[in-house]
């Protein structure tokens, strides 16, 4: 908003990596800018959906920020027997997003999708998704997370952990594999950025 005509900037649109552009027109209400180089190619994250109980707000935010620069390729707010909160502003979560992508140099913006329950995105889920189920009962239990390639999805339960009968349909779920993130019971926004460094580490574009 403080850049005049010639003056130059970088942008990108999700799917044509990032471009070096310059302002040829200024106005109170638009502007035009002229695209000229190709600054980085395209890189999109791997398929990887982030399911998460919403918190507090500010934490809320946390979780979608670092789940950006961490590299989901989805972010999906479910609301649990135990969840705190049972509305967000998607507009704003999707907001964050696009912020978190322009900070950390990504190309790429994931979909912040609207809040639904827990048990309808289940009674959908597809077939040929894997779920990184982390439930906070196994801490301090051994056992990694499978390497099996495909989608994936990772699943992390509200402060008050997942309900017996959330944690019993997980348990039946084919696509479902339970994990514990390490030996102690991790806040949920911590608990978000241990399960995306693990998945990342195991299964993603870090190796």
């Amino acid at each position: 908003m403080r850049l005049a005509v010639g003056d130059t900037l970088a942008v990108f649109n999700g799917r044509d990596g990032e471009w070096r552009a310059e302002i040829s027109k200024t106005g109170k209400r638009e502007g035009v800018i002229v695209c000229t180089t190709q600054s980085l190619k395209q890189t999109d994250p791997p398929d990887l959906w982030l399911v998460f109980a919403p918190i507090k707000k500010a934490r809320t935010d946390f979780i979608v920020e670092k789940a950006v620069e961490m590299g989901a390729g989805r972010i999906v707010p479910v609301q649990t027997a135990f969840t705190n909160s049972e509305r967000i502003r998607q507009d704003r979560l999707q907001a964050h997003a696009v912020e978190a992508a322009e900070q950390c140099g990504a190309t790429f913006v994931p979909e912040v999708a609207e809040l639904q329950k827990l048990d309808r995105l289940l009674a959908d889920w597809p077939s040929e998704r894997h779920l990184m189920f982390c439930d906070e009962t196994r801490a301090g239990e051994g056992g990694g997370l499978p390497d099996v390639r495909g989608p994936w999805a990772i699943l992390i339960g509200p402060e008050g952990g997942f309900s017996d009968t959330e944690r019993a349909r997980l348990g039946a779920m084919a696509q479902a594999h339970p994990v514990a993130l390490g030996p102690r019971i991790l806040r949920a926004d911590t608990a978000a950025v241990a399960a995306l460094t693990i998945w990342q580490r195991t299964l993603g574009d870090w190796e």
